[in-house]
This record gives structure tokens, sequence and C-alpha cells, in this order.
């Protein structure tokens, strides 16, 4: 099948409903460039097949995760199609930018479901937008959430199956206390809901581990200054700096952090940090810097051995490198096919009940969601130059 590329004329705004890439059913070598027409606010192709809107970053902060995002929801489009689809429904991928102005990317997610009458969204966006778009799809159509984020979602209509404090920060907070003998804590997050609610979660992790927060703040998203923050780090002399930055944020700080000697004497542990980020800081930048995860590429398995594989085959050795982020995308297709095939259906609510309780594999190895909460291997690792060394299974 024909996959056709859109793109915004003359470097403008995207012509509603502000779709980067349509109809990805097949493979990256399947691409042909398309011009926009009359035609593009119309349903194409037959009602068999089951329409993914996928919304992801491209601009700001967290853009710096869009490529891979990309390459791995079109993996598991390729890999399920070849084995026939999601109950005998062939994938068509449209991919939405959810970057820029929240109310912009609910109007995007409108269009998507008035216009292109998408079956089901996906998105691997902040958490601001996820609160967001979960009021456009209320119990319209289901809502698939991939990245790591503040747990406690139990919104109508929405799975979340990324990594949440309970299971990401607490055992990683226990280790550093530990082994590092670290006790005093300055926390930095981006200025949105994910830092805000999973640094109430962190405070009581800490306590728990004889600790005590010497400081707290929050910056704003895009900041890249970060020179009065670092004086205030350097003031408090915490043994670990508990980072909750976003994206190209992160890069920054730990840049910066690292050329005001800071990086020799003080530990630190990231929350959204994968090898996306690492290769932004750069390898002179990282030591003692630590991160927890569900997912880190240098997993030895034989499912992450045969995910990266794939990924590598597909789009070839120089591809975008994969973190936890952007391989959340193919997690959550994986998801939905093991979950639609339990359920025996796509109807919104035997997906949903379905999804409650049930263990499905992908890159990750097994995850396991009970109640609607997602438990997973994870792992504590240390930056070594720009890859992780995984240090212990958590």
């Amino acid at each position: 099948m024909r996959a056709t590329v859109n793109f915004p004329a003359h470097g403008g705004p995207a012509l509603p409903p502000s779709m980067l890439f349509r109809n990805l059913s097949s493979s990256a070598a399947d691409f042909d460039l398309s011009p926009i027409d009359a035609h593009f606010m119309k349903r194409r192709g037959a009602r068999n097949k089951l329409r993914i809107g996928n919304f992801l970053t491209f601009t700001g902060s967290p853009g710096i995760w869009g490529p891979t995002s990309t390459n791995s929801a079109m993996l598991a489009v390729a890999e399920i199609n070849k084995r026939g689809g999601i109950l005998g429904r062939e994938l068509e991928l449209s991919i939405y930018d959810s970057g820029g102005p929240i109310e912009e990317v609910v109007q995007r997610a409108e269009q998507a479901i008035a216009f292109d009458e998408v079956d089901l969204i996906m998105g691997s966006h902040i958490s601001a937008v996820r609160v967001a778009l979960r009021e456009v799809t209320g119990n319209r159509i289901p809502y698939i959430y991939t990245p790591v984020y503040e747990g406690g979602e139990r919104t109508p209509g929405v799975m979340a199956i990324g990594e949440t404090p309970r299971w990401q920060s607490r055992p990683a907070i226990h280790w550093l206390a530990d082994v590092k003998k670290a006790a005093r804590w300055y926390l930095i997050g981006s200025d949105y809901v994910w830092p805000w609610q999973s640094h109430r979660s962190v405070k009581r992790y800490i306590k728990e581990a004889g600790g005590q927060v010497v400081g707290e703040e929050f910056v704003p998203v895009g900041e890249d200054n970060h020179e009065a923050h670092l004086a205030r780090i350097r003031a408090a002399k915490p043994d670990v700096v508990l980072i909750s930055l976003i994206g190209t944020d992160s890069i920054t700080f730990n840049r910066a952090f690292a050329d005001a000697g800071l990086a020799n004497s003080t530990l630190r542990l990231a929350g959204a940090m994968d090898e996306t980020v690492l290769l932004g800081i750069g390898a002179d930048n990282t030591a003692n810097l630590f991160c927890a995860s569900g997912y880190f590429s240098g997993m030895a398995s034989r499912a992450n051995d045969e995910f990266l594989g794939a990924y590598y085959s597909m789009f070839g050795p120089h591809a975008p490198p994969v973190g936890s982020v952007g391989q959340s995308n193919y997690e959550g297709l994986r998801f939905l096919e093991s979950v639609a095939n339990r359920a025996g259906s796509l109807g919104l609510r035997p997906l949903l009940k379905a999804a409650r309780n049930t263990v499905y594999t992908a890159a990750r190895g097994p995850v396991t969601l009970r109640d609607g909460r997602a438990e997973m291997p994870m792992y504590l690792a240390e930056a070594d130059g720009l890859d992780f060394r995984l240090v212990k299974t958590l």
C-alpha cells in the first residue's frame, strides 16, 4: 500500500489537521511523497483499516524524541501488519505534532477524530498534553499513553503503560541512600504536572530512606539559562540532585552542571533520561549521572535484541538512538495488539476491560497491568560516556 507524507508548505503552519505523516501502514521503504490536494480532509482507505492517531512532539524541549518515536511506531506497524494486523484489521498510522500551545494540540485531536475518524489515539508527549487530550477522547475512543509519567491516571478510556515513581524512583532513591550514603537531596524539575506530582512521591521516598530535601524548584519549560539554579544548588550542598527536567532542558542543565564543576562532587539522578538525551549532554558531562528506567538499549535480553535488530535493519545503522521514550511507542502498539487479541474485540469497553489486568511482552520484556497500573522490571544505570551501564535490577 502507498503511504503518503504531508508537509506544511513553505515552512508555514501545517494545514488542518496538522498531520505530519499520514497512512503509514507498511514500511519506511513504501514512502511516496504526495502533494496536499483537495481531498486532504476526506477519509482514505477502507473500513477494514484500524486507524491510529499517534500524537508525538517534534517542537520545543520534548521534540528531541520525535524522530525515534516515529521510527519505533512505524516498526511496530510494519511488524503487526506482517502478522495480519490486529483482529484482521491492517493498521494505518497517522502522526500528529503534539508540540506548541496545548489548545492547538487539542484542536488537532478534535480534527483527527472528526475528519480522519481515527479509531484510537496513542500519545508520547508531556503529561500536560495528556491531561488536555483525555478530555477530547473521553469515552469516545481509546487513548494509550506510553511514556514515563507521574502515575495515578484513572480517566475512563485512558490506558497508561509507562514507568511511575513508585516503581522507578523509589528503589533508586533507596539504592543511592544505601550504597552511596546519599542523605541530602535537591529536586529540580520542569514547571508542569509530571514533575509536580512526581516530586510529591519522591519526597516520601527520600524520607523513607532517611534523607532530607534541602531544596526544590521548578523551571519554565524551554529555560536554558541555569546559572541561578546552579548557584542555589551549590549553596544547598546536596549529595544528590534529582532532575525532572524534560528533553533539551535536561541537556542544557546537565551540561551547565558539569561546566560549573559540580559533576565530580555531586550525584545526579534523572527521571526522563534516555540515550537520546545522553547523546545531547555529551560524554564529558556525564560523571556521577544515574537513571532508573524500564528500558535501556543496552539491556541484554532476547526481546531487546530482536527489537534493536529490527529497528536498525529497517532504518539503517545511523538511525536515531533508541531510548525509553521513543521505544515506548513500539510498546504502545504491541500492548494494543495483545489486549485486543485477549478481548477478541476493538470495541472501547471490551478493550478497556481486557487492559485492566493483563500481561504483554515487547522490547523491555514482560509488563503487567494490575487494576490498570503498569508494573515492569526496572533498572538502575550509570552514564558511562554516551552509554548507560546497567548497575542493578531494582
